[in-house]
């Protein structure tokens, strides 16, 4: 079953086996009085289709709200880019091919809204998307150095972007207590601090980025900015307790390496920049996971 989730789930949160999250981001820019909070609520529910879990259908719902605050001087009326929220529904299906009992496969398709939300919800509010992806799962407590692989393809209309984009992880347990994992969005090495697996530290590099349709297009210098993003790559450490075999608590500090907040058209041609310094990062929240 663990196996089943992740393989869904990876395509939602970047290969977790997480069933419920809420989150609090912030990000104070570096030289600048900008700053973007987010607000996150996340939950998928699993349904299994046969009693030996071969297959299972996900769903999934996730809500995040950008609170974003642009008080330095700027070429146009911060109030129309105050914020923007992206509410999420998809559907998964993972099934276990009888022949390669080690391999999960599945596809996901998800419908999303993405805008500052002035006015009434309008069809360039709307992103679609469809993934395929595969895992070769050997986690099993018989093998000495347990390891994953996850291959993929993802496509969404999220405007600019008419390719898909590839998915390639790899996860390894190396040493008692010790965890890599190497991809996109996530790079990290993680070390649990007690045999139980209580507390965990990591040190990371990630991805984190967000997308917003401006409902009321903005003109700078002849120039017309349709949406809102955001696109940090940052790296940082990170702390997770277990209050529970499925609860627990986790906190990241970084600092971001590349950082790029701007206002674009739909062919992603940059309009204004807003920040691109290095700026301090802070996430946390808690999970509830299988």
């Amino acid at each position: 079953m663990a196996l089943i989730l992740c393989a869904s789930s990876f395509m939602v949160n970047a290969q977790t086996t997480d069933l419920a999250r809420i989150e609090y981001m912030n990000i104070p820019f570096s030289k600048s009085d900008n700053s973007i909070q987010r607000y996150r609520a996340f939950i998928q529910a699993p349904i299994p289709l046969d009693k030996d879990l071969n297959k299972i259908i996900v769903i999934g719902l996730d809500y995040r709200y950008n609170d974003i605050n642009i008080k330095d001087a700027v070429p146009f009326n911060p109030d129309i880019v105050s914020s923007t929220q992206r509410m999420e529904v998809s559907l998964g299906y993972v099934f276990k091919p009888e022949k390669m009992p080690q391999w999960r496969f599945g596809v996901r398709a998800l419908a999303r809204v993405a805008s500052n939300l002035d006015s009434k919800i309008t069809s360039d509010d709307m992103i679609y998307g469809l993934a395929a992806y595969g895992i070769l799962d050997k986690t099993d407590a018989s093998i000495n150095k347990p390891y994953r692989w996850i291959f993929g393809l993802e496509y969404t209309t999220t405007p600019g972007r008419n390719f898909p984009l590839p998915i390639v992880n790899y996860y390894r347990e190396f040493a008692p207590n010790w965890t890599y994992t190497l991809g996109v969005p996530k790079t990290n090495v993680r070390r649990y601090l007690n045999d139980s697996h209580k507390d965990a530290i990591q040190g990371f590099v990630t991805l984190d980025n967000f997308f917003g349709n401006i409902q009321q297009n903005i003109t700078i210098d002849g120039k017309t900015a349709e949406n809102i993003s955001m696109t940090l790559v940052l790296g940082g450490l990170g702390y997770e307790h277990y209050f529970t075999d499925h609860l627990l608590f986790y906190g990241y500090g970084a600092y971001t390496l590349n950082d790029d907040f701007r206002l674009r058209d739909n062919d992603r041609n940059d309009i204004f920049t807003i920040n691109d310094q290095p700026s301090f990062y802070v996430r946390g929240g808690l999970k509830f996971k299988f």
